[in-house]
């Protein structure tokens, strides 16, 4: 049996579009209503979860979609998967509901063995600590306040050493030396949350950043590859070892100093963009040299869609980061760290009310346990092979429109480029009128973003809508 059929055995074996055009006359009434008291402007359609299953998304009209987009890559397991139904009608996550507690102040007395039995079992290799959090870019700010708060007590001189009166007065007038100079260096094209510190190191659209207030921090040129990776090796690693050079030269110059680096295992939001183990182990190598701590964002890259329950595992960065921090499929947020230096030495410095809920990570624990108990990994590595090799024949039938195919050997994280952002965005209506979900990234390529049941039977019908998609833009 599939492991998707085990999951939802009534799961349909293919699309249902009832409606002549989408979004269908229910959800167009329905989106104009709830736009008097939210904006939904960005919304696709207006989704019926009840009767969603499995890789198969309902819309208020009765049409169901094949997702290849499963909520911004945050659905691990497939909609209404009966496990995670079982684990939100348990006593505990019932409790951890109506209770929802200060963590920081009185953790539960399973919160222990809930992160033992699931964030933690599946934290990368060396990675003993966690701090848990609200969102992903909640998890890269707090990372972001770890590696300052560390920066700082080192130049202070040590965890014993205490603050001087200058440093308490003068942070309360947002002022150094107690407001610290230090920065988070990102990557161009790079994408880290929207919330303000997070939204300093997001470089992937203007759109995201205007108008706000940022911090003056830096940025270093992430590589600009050429697909297919193997064909390019040599041009690749030129450019890999120019970025590099650039990113040391950005470091050695800028005038204060540089606490952390953020860094995707490959860039999401901005346009699925890839490099190799060249540049990530070159940017541990510099960062080492230099006292920089590093911090891999695998909000989007992590719980198992790139053939490893981790993305940057594919790299063999040697030693591991300091920081990975997490979101998304694991319907937690939060971020790993190695060095128990990273937890500040004092309380209420690394805090909030909530510090995280008990509740997603009962949920978490139950992904974690999913992924194990049926080989999730493998079955995503699997058939993002498949999906691979069939949209390379896609791509060779219509090399202007659909080209840059990426994501070889790395699962179903797989992207290709269009001509234009139009031709992007007609091509993903149209694949929507097939009964096919899929999102674009960056400026004008498509990514694949399915959950981790999705099987060779689902990308067939993936693959056929593609082609049809493509063939008539």
């Amino acid at each position: 049996m599939s492991i998707a059929a085990k999951y939802f055995p009534n799961e349909p074996e293919k699309p249902v579009i009832k409606t002549e055009t989408i979004p269908g006359p229910v959800t167009v009434k329905k989106l104009e209503e709830l736009g008097q008291v939210f904006d939904n402007r960005a919304a696709y359609f207006i989704t019926d979860y009840y009767n969603s299953i499995g890789n198969y998304i309902a819309d208020a009209d009765g049409n169901l979609y094949l997702d290849a987009y499963a909520q911004i890559a945050s659905i691990a397991l497939g909609y209404n998967n009966p496990e995670i139904l079982k684990a939100a009608k348990s006593d505990q996550m019932a409790v951890a509901l109506a209770n929802r507690p200060a963590l920081a102040c009185f953790p539960s007395t399973d919160y222990q063995s809930i992160l033992e039995e699931g964030i933690l079992a599946a934290a990368p290799k060396g990675f003993t600590h966690v701090w848990t959090a609200m969102t992903g870019s909640d998890a890269n700010e707090t990372a972001y306040k770890a590696a300052l708060m560390l920066q700082a007590q080192k130049r202070r001189g040590g965890a014993e050493k205490p603050f001087s009166p200058e440093e308490l007065t003068s942070v309360m007038n947002n002022e150094s030396p107690g407001a610290s100079d230090m920065a988070i260096l990102s990557f161009e094209k790079g994408f880290h949350g929207r919330l303000f510190g997070s939204l300093s190191t997001t470089r992937s659209k203007a759109i995201h950043k205007l108008d706000i207030p940022a911090f003056n921090w830096p940025k270093a040129p992430f590589p600009s590859l050429k697909y297919p990776l193997e064909k390019y090796a040599e041009e690749n690693k030129a450019e890999e070892l120019k970025c590099l050079e650039e990113f040391e030269k950005v470091v050695t110059e800028w005038p204060t100093k540089i606490a952390a680096i953020i860094v995707e295992p490959i860039q999401s939001e901005g346009g699925d963009n890839h490099a190799t183990s060249i540049f990530f182990q070159g940017l541990r190598d510099i960062t080492l040299k230099h006292d920089i701590l590093m911090i891999v964002d695998e909000v989007q890259t992590g719980v198992g869609a790139s053939g490893r329950m981790w993305c940057h595992e594919i790299y063999n960065i040697s030693p591991a980061p300091d920081m990975v921090t997490f979101s998304k499929k694991f319907q937690a947020a939060g971020f790993y760290f190695r060095d128990a230096a990273l937890q500040p030495n004092q309380p209420f410095r690394q805090f909030n009310t909530w510090c995280g809920d008990p509740s997603k990570a009962i949920l978490a624990r139950t992904i974690y346990q999913e992924i194990k108990a049926n080989n999730l990994i493998e079955n995503a590595k699997e058939t993002g092979a498949y999906l691979y090799e069939k949209l390379s024949a896609v791509s060779s039938a219509y090399p202007e429109k659909l080209f840059n195919l990426r994501g070889q050997e790395s699962g179903t994280f797989i992207a290709w480029d269009m001509p234009s952002a139009k031709v992007r965005d007609d091509f993903t209506r149209k694949c929507r009128s097939l009964g096919l979900n899929i999102g674009g990234c960056g400026d004008y390529s498509v990514r694949l973003r399915p959950t981790l049941t999705f099987e060779k039977k689902h990308a067939a019908v993936l693959v056929d809508i593609v082609e049809k998609a493509v063939s008539q833009l």
